[in-house]
């Protein structure tokens, strides 16, 4: 373990370098009062331990505190604490009357590949490729308008899900929460600083998996049992689009062929999903390594993996079902050991070309009628 300055604290948190906090022995407690470094926060929490600051600039309450022997860490866990229930009883008031209005979101369609940068598809897609003024007011009013509900009305599902998610891990004993905002960090698990993940099982690890294990590719056997079925198969469709719209077509068909098909497909994803939790470490290195370029780091994460057995494209439903999300992550929670050979994780950035260490952990949520 280093002890480090705070000024080389403060220069790995700015470098995003983690390991380098958390391998000293002040790491932690850096990571604590930077979440409360707010000014208004750290003089509440002086005023109540009598801390003076007279004289210190605002700027200079989190070094200066940081350094006072006598500030321990039982008075910051006591006070994030505090904090987090003032915050946690306005949203817990309000926590049906959210849950009520997420559930009347009844699909979860992006209205098109926007990616992170929708202002950049609108300037390629529509300003630069179009002349005509009826027409383009014909696609604001037709596709783009679609598409601009879609991606708002998801990025707004996903927002107050993912709160309603991180209060259900802060509500349990041991996590200690954030008071604000921390790059990287929502929580701690045993000081252990995680930032959480809420995800599905990837769908391109499934389509390599599926091939692996010798059943092919997904679409291409939708496309023979329509075939078989005299089941139409449109034209107009992008390959994703498409394979969700003949797996529904196959589901709802009743003919023998159709259900022994779509049980089967169940079977094979069934049997994938449960390998990777039964061995988590592969997948946890997956998601590091195929993150976005753009939003590349190397903290530690807590993946919290959703999946809808009975139908994998409605595993967005989940992050709605606080009661279901509740019972599992609370279970998870009470029998953790945080074993440090479990969660240690490696990986392999293509980028450049570097192997990065960190810690993470993983839940499988699964839900099946």
């Amino acid at each position: 373990m280093t002890n480090l300055q705070f000024s080389e604290l403060d220069t790995a948190f700015r470098n995003n370098d983690f390991p380098t906090i958390e391998n000293d022995i002040r790491g932690i407690r850096f990571l604590k009062l930077r979440s409360m470094s707010r000014k208004a926060t750290m003089e509440e929490f002086c005023e109540l331990h009598n801390i003076n600051l007279e004289g210190i600039n605002s700027r200079g309450y989190f070094p200066h505190v940081f350094e006072l022997a006598n500030v321990d860490d039982a008075m910051l866990n006591d006070f994030i604490n505090e904090k987090y229930q003032e915050e946690r009883a306005t949203r817990i008031n309000n926590q049906d009357y959210l849950v009520d209005q997420l559930n009347r979101l009844q699909h979860f369609d992006w209205g098109g590949s926007f990616g992170n940068s929708l202002e950049k598809n609108i300037v390629n897609n529509y300003v630069k490729k179009i002349q005509s003024f009826e027409r383009i007011n014909e696609e604001i009013e037709g596709n783009l308008l679609s598409s601009l509900r879609g991606y708002t009305l998801n990025s707004w599902y996903n927002h107050w899900t993912s709160i309603i998610i991180e209060d259900l891990f802060k509500d349990h004993d041991t996590v200690l929460p954030t008071v604000g905002l921390v790059k990287k960090i929502d929580f701690f698990i045993n000081d252990i600083p995680f930032d959480l993940k809420v995800t599905y099982f990837p769908e391109q690890l499934l389509k390599d998996k599926l091939k692996a294990n010798g059943y092919g590719n997904e679409l291409t056997m939708l496309k023979r049992v329509c075939r078989e079925l005299e089941i139409y198969i449109p034209t107009d469709l992008k390959d994703k689009a498409l394979k969700l719209h003949l797996y529904n077509k196959v589901s709802e068909d009743q003919r023998a062929e159709a259900r022994d098909f779509i049980a089967e497909l169940k079977e094979q994803k069934r049997i994938i999903i449960q390998e990777a939790e039964d061995n988590p470490a592969e997948l946890k290195k997956w998601f590091y390594e195929n993150q976005g370029e753009a939003r590349f780091d190397a903290s530690n994460r807590f993946f919290l993996v959703l999946t809808d057995e009975t139908d994998m494209s409605n595993s967005w439903k989940l992050k709605r079902n606080v009661v279901f999300l509740r019972e599992n992550i609370n279970e998870h929670l009470d029998n953790l050991s945080m074993d440090m050979t479990s969660i240690e994780t490696e990986f392999y950035w293509h980028k450049d070309q570097q192997t990065y260490n960190c810690k993470s952990d993983i839940l499988f949520l699964k839900y099946s009628e």
